[in-house]
């Protein structure tokens, strides 16, 4: 066993055969959608479906969820998402992109990484450090600042 991994990653290799008639070129798209148009606009945008014409694997429309404003700056962006679309799959992959007016699923915001608990010795520390601040909302603000700073390096 190599360790862990990125589910990111593993996603193409797994999702094949659920993605059946869409194919990997689907999976990929979903994989690595925020990295193909941008953070901000993978927040507010979905790809939905990827159709090719019959018989050719290539001049597809490409269906992309989006609901409010955002729809009319994709339709000024369009050209530049099929390019980076392209671009990301190496040939002419989308020719056309067609807006669904549906909501994004939310995406879970990323947890922020827990301090440690700190040994006594440097609760100690934290504690001596602030001891002669008199403010007493100042104080905590620092201890609670110097417990993040000290749980956060590695042990």
């Amino acid at each position: 066993m190599a360790g862990p991994r990125l589910i990111g990653r593993t996603v193409p290799d797994v999702a094949g055969k659920a993605l059946g008639k869409r194919g990997l070129a689907f999976g990929a798209l979903i994989t690595e959608w925020p990295s193909i148009v941008g953070h901000q606009l993978s927040l507010r945008t979905a790809p939905e479906k990827l159709a090719f014409p019959r018989g050719k694997r290539e001049d597809a429309t490409l269906h992309i969820r989006a609901m409010g404003a955002i729809a009319l700056e994709l339709q000024h962006l369009e050209p530049l998402i099929i390019e980076k679309i392209n671009g990301f799959f190496g040939y002419r992959a989308v020719s056309r992109i067609r807006l669904v007016h549906a909501a994004v699923p939310m995406k879970p915001a990323p947890r922020a990484p827990q301090p440690r608990p700190l040994s006594m010795d440097e609760e100690l520390a934290v504690m001596g450090a602030t001891s002669t601040i008199e403010d007493d909302g100042l104080r905590a603000a620092l201890e609670r600042f110097g417990r993040s700073l000290l749980g956060s390096k590695k042990s």
